[in-house]
């Protein structure tokens, strides 16, 4: 699963075990060049994160509702109504992106 942002392909790794969603990039040392994709998630937490990221809060559908950009480490994004996926991207990946619009998600085979 990629995300396309302009001519940009990000690859998103999707977390459904919990192992892996508590985990998500906490101690990630190196620079980020993929995303994160937290399904049935409304709260964010950037604890014990070693690096800036950039956050996207999107609907079912994944329309984008909230984003923040370049949030560093020990940050709380409280809960927020109609979230339902959340996406932890590289940093400066949310300036080509608008609120309101559909993420384009491009799956290849």
């Amino acid at each position: 699963m990629y995300l396309q942002v302009k001519r940009k392909k990000i690859k998103i790794i999707e977390l459904t075990k919990f192992w892996d969603r508590f985990k998500g990039l906490k101690f990630v040392l190196e620079p980020l060049d993929y995303g994160i994709k937290f399904p049935k998630k409304k709260f964010v937490t950037t604890n014990f994160l070693c690096q800036r990221i950039d956050i996207v809060l999107t609907d079912k559908e994944d329309n984008i509702l909230y984003m923040y950009q370049n949030i560093k480490s020990e940050k709380y994004i409280l809960p927020k109504r109609k979230v339902y996926n959340v996406y932890f991207l590289p940093k400066n990946t949310v300036k080509d992106l608008k609120l309101h619009t559909k993420l384009k998600i491009v799956t290849e085979k």
